[in-house]
């Protein structure tokens, strides 16, 4: 990250020394600085890590993030959620080898938990289970189409997330009296996307990977809950990170949450219902159902807006990579766009360039790109 900013292992020591003593403190309010002005040429050639360091948002989120983290009070907690931050590696795999692999694949598909994906395909690529393809703070929020679709979208997703849940957090507790798990909200949030930097791994294209489904959705959400139990995070917030693509309101929606937590049990090796993930008879969360995982689903609703946000954007973006930057209609399938593309909405976010359209318009827009990225 830029200079000005904290060392994130710096922060990371700090968070971990000073979580219950920043517990009531509420995450800062950052002024983004301008964003960092290059060249298109500067921009074809950047690496994704290089373009999340020169985000003034990304650079906020990701030290919101770590504060959050810090202000969980349980110290074992605490260290289990700064220690994925750190380093979100699939630990899950080191004990998944050709075999294990081939036996978790029969099972998933004995249960109808994976369709449509072979077995040689089934989990994203590892070169080992000791450290993540790329830090958290560089990871795509989700598909190179859909929402925060940027090196550091994971970090401005997530930061916006935990805002969410710690508001929601706050509201039941002032006109409910009631109390929550706040340590519990505030991980299961901050874990809720932890293998997307597994599952997103940038391609020299610039361009993420492509996600496959498992147990019915994106394969980021079981495998990162299959790693937070191979973490030995507490039951009450892995449930409550499974909670996150949907909510145990009706039989039909806990069905899907309870594949989920059965994809990764099998995944981590784990019985869940001695683990505590789900009821004896494994057919439901465990009872009475905790309301954390509910806050958890209702927090990760950024996607709502963002998604038709890049679509609604993207438009004006390619025409202006046309007109300004003299890129033909094949580049814009191709590299040069896909990294423009890439460092425009990481400096600005989809969000901050949907904002300027839509309240001032399509030059104020134009304006912007060009001051992110210098015209031809």
């Amino acid at each position: 990250m830029p200079s000005e900013h904290l060392n994130r292992r710096d922060f990371l020591k700090i968070g971990a020394l000073a979580g219950a003593a920043a517990a009531v403190t509420a995450l800062p309010l950052r002024a983004h600085a301008a964003p960092a002005t290059v060249t298109f040429d500067e921009c074809v050639a950047m690496a994704p890590q290089d373009m999340a360091d020169a985000s003034g948002p990304v650079s906020a989120s990701w030290q919101s993030i770590l504060q959050a983290a810090g202000q969980i009070r349980n110290p074992g907690l605490r260290a289990k959620v700064l220690a994925v931050l750190d380093n979100p590696a699939p630990t899950v795999t080191k004990s998944i080898g050709t075999s294990e692999k081939k036996a978790i694949y029969k099972e998933l598909s004995a249960k109808g938990l994976i369709q449509d994906v072979s077995e040689a395909d089934f989990l994203p690529p590892v070169s080992g289970a000791a450290t993540a393809p790329q830090p958290f703070w560089s990871a795509p929020g989700s598909g190179y189409g859909s929402h925060h679709a940027y090196p550091g979208g994971l970090c401005t997703h997530t930061g916006l997330n935990t805002r969410v849940s710690l508001a929601l957090y706050d509201g039941y507790r002032e006109v409910y009296d009631y109390m929550l798990d706040r340590d519990v909200v505030i991980a299961a949030q901050l874990l809720h996307d932890l293998h997307k930097p597994w599952v997103f791994q940038w391609g020299a294209d610039g361009e993420s990977r492509t996600e496959l489904s498992l147990a019915g959705t994106g394969e980021h959400h079981p495998l990162g809950v299959a790693e937070s139990i191979a973490r030995k995070v507490p039951a009450e917030v892995v449930v409550a990170q499974a909670c996150a693509h949907n909510h145990p309101r009706t039989d039909k929606d806990e069905a899907q949450v309870v594949g989920w937590l059965t994809a990764a049990s099998i995944i981590a090796g784990v019985d869940p219902v001695r683990y505590g993930l789900l009821a004896a008879d494994g057919k439901t969360l465990p009872l009475p159902r905790r309301q954390e995982g509910f806050v958890t689903h209702l927090g990760d609703h950024d996607w709502v807006l963002t998604v038709p946000a890049n679509h609604w954007v993207l438009p004006v973006v390619e025409k202006v990579a046309v007109r300004d930057y003299k890129l033909s209609r094949n580049d814009l399938k191709a590299k040069p766009f896909k990294q423009f593309r890439n460092y425009v909405y990481s400096q600005a976010t989809i969000m901050g360039l949907y904002e300027t359209y839509a309240a001032k318009g399509e030059d104020e827009l134009v304006r912007t790109i060009h001051t992110i990225v210098t015209p031809a």
